[in-house]
């Protein structure tokens, strides 16, 4: 028996939604692309009951239902899927039913009957709803990529008239949060991390206030440790389970611990993912690895939307008394700014090669870290500058008063720094890898990309940005242009109507598979015996 409470209790589902086109002369004309963006315009009223804005899509693109399959990648020819059940694997979307990630293309949902099943659940999804998250390590306390985002993310779906319950790590935390009740769990450091929290999340207290908050979603960041307690408390209560993967943990191993442990760390990932009813990713790359290695099925797994908070990170923050702090009192200086956590995986050596073949210019680390003190070493005698952790409005003006903004990792899931540079009217170049390419998506024009590891490549895009102040000023503001299309509004309201509607999808579909296992079993009837 399904424990969503109330009148949200979803409808019985007996088939996916039909009809998706991709990458047509439709989707191409269309104004806005069902992929990457949702209109923004009439986000702000926080009605519990109203519909969402409709775009150029279609007339049901907002539908939890209907775009359900808008985060997939599209295969080079595949055709429209005409399936009403959902596809089981990848292979079967790239040979002509619903195409999975988009590889850049727009898409659009063609028109269709809607059953009274997907009429009623496109109904439910702008319902007020009880969700509850579980964020290790904490969005309040620890500087962290995803602090915006879930910070963002609890604001707007309290804005929705949604109820929130969050559930994290115990230091710092609020009793409350844009009047969602937060939960502070135990936590002890990460043996290989001092500074980073973990807490299983699997207390009796923990569980009783979960339970008593009867949520219709949990959703879990991931990975970490207190995603396998919110996992066993979904269980539990028999309610659907979204997991949010966001620090691609595989590529940090090597780093910090043995590079055997890889291989068993991909085991635990895909054990915990098949287990979730829907896995949200924050990158295309992201999503066709997870999906390569088994960790989910491709349909199962969606783009949570990115987002910036383009007022707060505006060039208007740009500052010479920041300047003068950037460049050791030398602001004539040409600056290279680079934001983020110190820390070994993020391949900050690389920027040590560049220094040297560009000693003039002053490199600006804004940040600190685990790996500062052998970064401070490293640089000794060079023309860096060390500021340590800023935020608030040093924070924009850092950003702002920089020349050109520079990030050589290759493991960022999305790369939240990127956005906040290119939304404070500053060129990035960044390395060609995992999450940021969906971020510079018009290299040479938004941004600039090179190869990772590539000295030449890198320097290539640095050296002209350095000379032509007319080529910074054309790049900063196509950059800002691109960032000003993420709302976090938007990309909550996304989640929350699509992305969350179709983890209830599968999470019934499961249901009713396995009633129909238990109820096959009871009505099981021997064979009639054969006369020999």
């Amino acid at each position: 028996m399904s424990m969503l409470s109330g009148s949200c209790e979803p409808p019985k589902v007996s088939a996916a939604p039909r009809g998706i086109l991709h990458g047509s002369a439709e989707a191409e004309s269309s104004s806005s692309s069902c992929l990457n963006l949702l209109p923004v315009d009439g986000y702000a009223s926080s009605s519990r009951t109203e519909s969402a804005p409709r775009d150029n899509c279609s007339p049901s693109t907002n539908s939890g239902f209907d775009n359900r399959f808008s985060s997939f990648w599209s295969e080079e020819g595949a055709g429209p899927g005409s399936s009403s059940a959902a596809p089981e694997s990848l292979h079967d979307r790239a040979t002509g039913e619903d195409a999975a990630f988009s590889s850049g293309e727009t898409m659009v949902v063609a028109s269709a009957q809607l059953s009274d099943e997907e009429q009623n659940a496109r109904e439910w999804a702008h319902k007020p709803r009880r969700i509850a998250l579980f964020v290790e390590p904490s969005p309040f306390a620890y500087v962290c990529g995803y602090k915006n985002r879930y910070q963002n993310f609890i604001r707007y779906l309290r804005e929705l008239g949604d109820e929130v319950l969050v559930v994290t790590t115990h230091i710092g935390v609020p009793a409350e949060f844009y009047g969602a009740k937060v939960i502070g769990s135990w936590s002890l450091p990460c043996p290989w991390y001092k500074p980073l929290p973990l807490s299983l999340a699997l207390s009796p207290r923990i569980y009783k206030e979960v339970a008593d908050f009867r949520p219709d979603i949990i959703h879990a960041s991931s990975p970490g440790l207190m995603v396998f307690g919110a996992l066993v408390i979904a269980k539990l209560l028999n309610v659907p389970v979204v997991m949010a993967y966001h620090t691609h943990l595989p590529m940090y191993i090597p780093k910090y611990t043995f590079s055997w442990l890889v291989q068993p760390t991909w085991l635990i990932i895909k054990y915990l993912h098949r287990a979730a009813d829907l896995t949200l990713v924050m990158s295309q790359a992201l999503g066709k690895e997870m999906n390569a290695v088994g960790a989910s099925t491709a349909e199962q797994i969606r783009i949570w939307q990115k987002g910036v908070d383009s007022d707060t990170f505006h060039p208007r923050f740009k500052s010479q008394e920041m300047r003068n702090r950037l460049t050791d009192g030398v602001p004539e200086t040409p600056v290279i700014v680079h934001v983020g956590r110190l820390g070994a995986e993020k391949n900050l050596d690389f920027l040590k090669r560049v220094m040297e073949r560009i000693p003039e210019v002053r490199l600006a680390f804004i940040g600190d870290g685990p790996y500062r003190t052998d970064l401070e070493q490293m640089f000794q005698g060079m023309n860096v500058t060390f500021t340590g952790m800023l935020q608030g409005e040093e924070l924009s003006q850092a950003y702002a008063s920089g020349d050109i903004f520079i990030t050589p990792s290759e493991t960022e899931t999305l790369g939240f720094v990127v956005l906040e540079a290119m939304a404070s009217g500053v060129p990035v170049v960044a390395a060609r890898a995992g999450g940021i390419p969906d971020i510079v998506t018009q290299d040479g024009e938004a941004g600039f990309l090179y190869t990772p590891g590539d000295l030449d490549d890198c320097l290539s895009k640095i050296k002209p940005l350095l000379e032509s102040s007319e080529l910074r000023q054309k790049i900063g503001v196509a950059g800002r242009a691109e960032v000003e299309k993420f709302d976090w509004r938007a990309s909550t309201r996304q989640v929350r109507n699509e992305q969350y509607s179709a983890a209830i999808w599968f999470w019934q579909r499961k249901q009713e598979q396995l009633a129909s296992g238990f109820s096959g079993w009871f009505n099981f009837q021997p064979a009639p015996a054969q006369n020999l």
